[in-house]
């Protein structure tokens, strides 16, 4: 692994948009997203995004998007609810880690783990002011779906790629 050190990650704004041309993290969806969406995504409040910028400051090195969600309770076992110290409410207020990518230039480097760590840490303290008992994941293929298991995710039961983290898992 490399010892590429990153400045920061900070909410995506205007100072940030002559970087996104560079961005390239070997997903299509993923790239036009930055390049195109997040933007309008930030304007319209549907997910807040951050990203991750090399030491320098020149670089996007990679970059996430929180936005509200929730969890139907229905769709967790009641065993489970209770396990994990649920609320019993109908639908349970969760945060959406709705995409998470890092630039193929810093493969290997520890991008995805560190901005997966920096998406909980903020989830949680954003949890304090908005109540959410979980961050959600829909892994996009069977490697993002391991990568999020090895943090200890959890599979809603009748969806393969959907998984949530509690927030007392988190905190």
């Amino acid at each position: 692994m490399s010892t590429q050190r990153f400045k920061s990650v900070e909410p995506f704004g205007d100072h940030h948009k002559s970087l996104r041309a560079t961005f390239s993290c070997g997903s299509e969806v993923l790239d036009r997203y930055l390049k195109q969406q997040a933007t309008q995504d930030i304007a319209r409040r549907a997910a807040a995004v951050y990203v991750l910028l090399s030491e320098d400051g020149a670089r996007i090195a990679g970059f996430y998007t929180l936005s509200a969600d929730n969890i139907d309770a229905a769709d967790l076992p009641e065993k489970l609810v209770k396990q994990l110290n649920l609320p019993r409410y109908p639908y349970i207020g969760a945060t959406l880690l709705g995409r998470l990518a890092r630039d193929l230039a810093y493969r290997g480097q520890g991008v995805g783990e560190l901005l997966l760590v920096d998406a909980l840490h903020r989830a949680l303290q954003i949890s304090q002011d908005v109540a959410s008992a979980a961050v959600v994941v829909d892994a996009k293929d069977d490697n993002a779906h391991q990568f999020y298991s090895s943090f200890g995710f959890l599979r809603f039961p009748d969806s393969h790629r959907r998984l949530f983290l509690p927030m007392a898992t988190i905190e």
